[in-house]
């Protein structure tokens, strides 16, 4: 049966605006985009949120949703395969995963590449101030939670611990921050492990109804060779007064929280991203969204980074006039 021109021509012209909005550029396509966060109340869940709810908003061409998640980790191996878009990731667990290096898993994840550092991250070993517990060598026997499965505060406890040889004499409690809190003021646990962008709310937590102190693990890792055998991890101090009854500085290490996205993000998108994100507004924005971000730059904007970066992030920061070192730019 023939068509009358007429009818032709409708199906013609629906047929042409069906592949036009199929291509890239089509007046209705957008990339949705997933961003892996963290456990609830935790920094990484702050900054996932907060930059997924703002990329939403501010570019017209890209929605991102927010994901929860355990932690570095788990949000490294859902960036390579493509699970999610975007992550924060400890610049450690990049560079051990990227060298089949991560405890007990050898697969190498390549397709993780870097985007910015966010902030430092630093040790929190919470313990009750009238609690019995004043070294490392105490925690033999002791119940600790060092955060929940998967993630990178408990990837780095174990490293840590391990080190130091008391991993395997702790009753080791996966728990995230929250519930450890919850859990140390019950009495449920010992310790707890902490390693997070400092005022962490959970430390807060604890401190409101107990009266809590922070052991320092740096003497005994150096002693034990720690910041030999993990370099990218370096020394911070956690002011007096940053938590109630704390009332003395604490020397501690941190990794650094990069923003990391998949390979197979597209250059234009990335660079998109962090002009918004790395805007004035942008990083005012940040900052009400969680005052960590106040370590957020465009000059700090590549430190901590040992892994390569993402070529669209490459072509942003080389136009603000940052240089990179040959670890950043070998893929």
């Amino acid at each position: 049966m023939q068509r009358s021109p007429k009818n032709l021509a409708i199906v013609l012209a629906a047929a042409v605006i069906g592949v036009l909005l199929l291509l890239p550029g089509g007046a209705s396509a957008k990339d949705r985009l997933a961003f892996s966060g963290g456990p609830e109340g935790g920094t990484f869940q702050y900054f996932s949120n907060g930059i997924s709810t703002r990329l939403s908003k501010q570019l017209s061409d890209v929605e991102v949703s927010n994901m929860a998640s355990a932690g570095s980790l788990e949000n490294l191996r859902r960036v390579n395969s493509g699970e999610a878009d975007f992550g924060i990731v400890y610049s450690g667990d990049v560079y051990l995963g990227r060298n089949g290096k991560l405890t007990k898993d050898e697969n190498k994840y390549e397709n993780v590449w870097a985007l910015a550092y966010l902030y430092g991250a630093p040790a929190h070993l919470v313990v009750l101030a009238d609690g019995g517990i004043n070294s490392i060598a105490d925690l033999k026997g002791k119940r600790v939670a060092v955060g929940g499965a998967g993630s990178g505060a408990a990837s780095a406890a174990q490293r840590c611990f391990t080190t130091l040889g008391v991993w395997d004499d702790m009753k080791v409690e996966f728990l995230g921050y929250s519930k450890a809190a919850e859990a140390l003021g019950d009495g449920l646990i010992d310790a707890f492990w902490v390693f997070a962008g400092f005022p962490n709310s959970s430390v807060i937590q604890a401190a409101a109804s107990n009266k809590i102190k922070l052991l320092s693990v740096v003497e005994a890792a150096e002693k034990a060779g720690f910041f030999t055998e993990y370099p990218f991890y370096t020394k911070v101090t956690i002011p007096a007064g940053t938590y109630r009854s704390v009332d003395q500085d604490v020397l501690s290490f941190q990794d650094s929280a990069l923003w990391v996205a998949g390979a197979h993000v597209k250059p234009e998108v990335v660079q998109a991203a962090l002009a918004d994100i790395y805007s004035a507004d942008g990083l005012a924005y940040m900052v009400k969204v969680k005052s960590t971000a106040k370590s957020m730059s465009i000059e700090s904007a590549l430190d901590g980074i040992v892994t390569p970066i993402h070529p669209g992030a490459e072509a942003f920061w080389k136009e603000h006039g940052l240089t990179f070192t040959e670890m950043q730019t070998t893929r």
